[in-house]
């Protein structure tokens, strides 16, 4: 996990830090995260990512996705990975979109695949 540290931001004239992460995918592409939220469950520990965008029309263009991931060690140092199983990806969504739900308004894809 490439933690890029924390980012000074203002908004309505209150300054508040922003921990920013870089992720790098499979193309060897790297994304910026901003770290909302994170997570101790059963000895494990998980983190709630949102997209960080150098424009705001960029954000707009964005669908609004959370990226929930875990945090594991590997060799020392910690990385993030996705979860694997969906009975654990399930749980941990659940807590974080509870917990962020007065910052972030959250679809319920369940519903509409039954629509």
């Amino acid at each position: 996990m490439d933690n890029d540290g924390e980012y000074l931001q203002e908004e309505d004239g209150v300054e508040f830090m922003t921990d920013l992460v870089t992720l790098t995918d499979e193309e060897g592409e790297e994304h910026t995260f901003e770290l909302v939220d994170t997570l101790e469950r059963d000895g494990e520990s998980y983190v709630a990512l949102i997209p960080d965008f150098d424009y705001p029309e960029d954000a707009l263009q964005d669908d609004g996705s959370l990226v929930i991931m875990k945090i594991v060690e590997e060799d020392g140092e910690e990385i993030l990975e996705l979860i694997e199983d969906d009975d654990e990806f399930d749980e941990i969504s659940e807590i974080f979109m509870e917990r962020l739900s007065d910052l972030y308004k959250f679809e319920d894809f369940d519903d509409e695949e039954e629509d």
